[in-house]
């Protein structure tokens, strides 16, 4: 992209609107690094930075430039050291703080610490913080249930609610929800699991189109399977389930319950692949970043479902009162 400044189709959306000072803003990054894009001058908060995609993305996106914050719960904690000795070290813009997902308290303590570390002003925001509970629907206690929305759904919307209203005043940002391929697709067996990813997939799509006035661009990720510690996290909370649940109901779906707190997966894949996606995205454009984005090298049934809805959608609504901001979200 060049440097010079351009009108994109939302800021000509927003103009109709009043927000007329969205005309003419750019992408964060213009630059390609080695590695990947320029991120410089890029504020990111990321939740779940413990392990996994988060731990990978909050080093990647600092080497990228970017001033990153990490947030993990139970701090302090071995991992939390680990990252501020990388920056130490590095010379890495990249501080940790807590949040709990879970909690309203730290969540809106959290964001409000980075934005006044970074002058009221945050450009991306990762929810990457994510749990899985294995075993069938009926063996799914309301313990289970609770913790699995309370995490992958409600927390969610709990860092959105904290982090919107700077991103409006400041005339833009880019939130990243992190999905899964089981969040469009069921595999039996996975509970609750696919319930909570499809109610994200629903309010991230949701939130893209009633954000298009305020110029804030929303990305749901959707990998596949990666070898990363969702697998043994998985365990430490289905074996538990699987404990307190009665004979007679494991039982009763053996075939699915044999394996609750032992499973394995994710095959050679390179879980990198979610950080390099995300980081392209963030250097796009705003108002041409897509509303989804499937991640795996070879599996990503979920696609043609993408797809599909997609042009449901606007065949429903592309005429109607609301058909400009249907079309900006999904005519990408």
């Amino acid at each position: 992209m060049s440097e010079e400044m351009k009108i994109d189709r939302r800021a000509v959306l927003a103009l109709g609107a009043g927000a007329a000072a969205m005309a003419g803003q750019t992408a964060f990054a213009q630059t390609e690094t080695a590695d990947g894009p320029d991120l410089s001058g890029v504020s990111i908060l990321v939740t779940g930075t413990s392990s996994g995609f988060g731990r990978l993305g909050v080093e990647y996106y600092a080497r990228l430039g970017a001033k990153v914050f990490a947030t993990m719960r139970n701090v302090p904690r071995p991992e939390a050291e680990e990252l501020r000795d990388l920056a130490s070290t590095d010379n890495l813009d990249l501080s940790v703080i807590e949040i709990d997902v879970t909690s309203d308290e730290q969540v809106k303590a959290g964001v409000a610490e980075a934005l006044a570390a970074n002058d009221g002003k945050l450009d991306v925001l990762v929810n990457n913080a994510g749990i899985s509970v294995g075993g069938p629907v009926e063996v799914q206690d309301m313990a289970a249930t609770k913790l699995i929305f309370d995490t992958n759904v409600y927390g969610c919307h709990r860092m959105a609610l904290a982090a919107l209203p700077s991103m409006r005043a400041n005339g833009g940002g880019q939130i990243f929800n992190i999905s899964s391929q089981l969040g469009r697709l069921i595999i039996p067996g996975f509970g609750l699991y696919s319930s909570s990813k499809f109610a994200l997939e629903a309010m991230s799509e949701q939130m893209a189109y009633e954000l298009v006035p305020h110029g804030v661009d929303v990305t749901i990720i959707q990998p596949g399977g990666y070898p990363t510690k969702i697998w043994s996290n998985n365990n430490d909370n289905s074996g538990p389930l699987k404990a307190r649940t009665s004979e007679d109901l494991l039982a009763a779906y053996p075939e699915l319950t044999a394996g609750m707190g032992e499973r394995t997966g994710g095959g050679s894949t390179d879980p990198m692949d979610v950080p390099r996606a995300i980081a392209e995205i963030i250097a796009m454009p705003k108002g041409t970043r897509p509303l989804r984005r499937a991640v795996h090298p070879v599996a990503r049934p979920q696609e043609t479902i993408n797809d599909v809805s997609a042009q449901t959608q606007i065949a429903m609504l592309g005429q109607s009162p609301l058909g400009p901001w249907i079309k900006d979200v999904l005519e990408r």
